[in-house]
């Protein structure tokens, strides 16, 4: 413990500490969900008005993260291409069936059918979103108790002296 908070019985971090925390983390959530979250949900929707086809998941893994690839037949030609980042699907087994949406002038460019709402990273970018109001609240209230607790110290300091 350090000395401040050995002196005055309290433990942890301390209303700055958790102001600071707080506020990092608010940032930190509020980063996520509209830097990486909220593009990669619109990417997905962007594949509403795809070509559709059958697919097959070539290498499964964690989807929500990018690292699933599927093969399908576009234009005649087989096309194995990786699902974006936000994709559902990660607890298949390489081989199942799944139905995809590509750009017809770049077949690279796929998600699963299931997805184009949005997928998962619509739900993590809102979850991630609130979380971020959460900490910003936590850290409003930390505010307020530094104000509170530096008027007492000042009060009390006033009748003291």
């Amino acid at each position: 413990m350090n000395e401040g908070a050995a002196g005055s019985g309290q433990s942890g971090l301390g209303p700055r500490g958790s102001l600071v925390m707080s506020l990092t983390l608010s940032l930190l959530l509020g980063m996520l969900s509209l830097l990486v979250l909220f593009p990669a949900a619109e990417h997905l929707r962007s594949l509403r008005g795809g070509e559709r086809a059958d697919a097959t998941l070539h290498t499964s893994g964690s989807c929500m993260i990018g690292q699933c690839r599927v093969e399908f037949e576009a234009d005649g030609r087989t096309v194995v291409a990786d699902l974006p980042t936000g994709s559902g699907g990660g607890k298949q087994s390489v081989g199942a069936a799944v139905t995809v949406r590509y750009q017809a002038d770049d077949p690279q460019v796929v998600a699963r059918d299931e997805d184009v709402g949005g997928g998962g990273a619509a739900l993590f970018a809102w979850m991630s979103a609130g979380a971020a109001l959460l900490f910003l609240m936590l850290s409003a209230v930390a505010a307020v108790f530094l104000v509170r607790q530096r008027r007492k110290a000042a009060a009390g300091a006033g009748v003291a002296g």
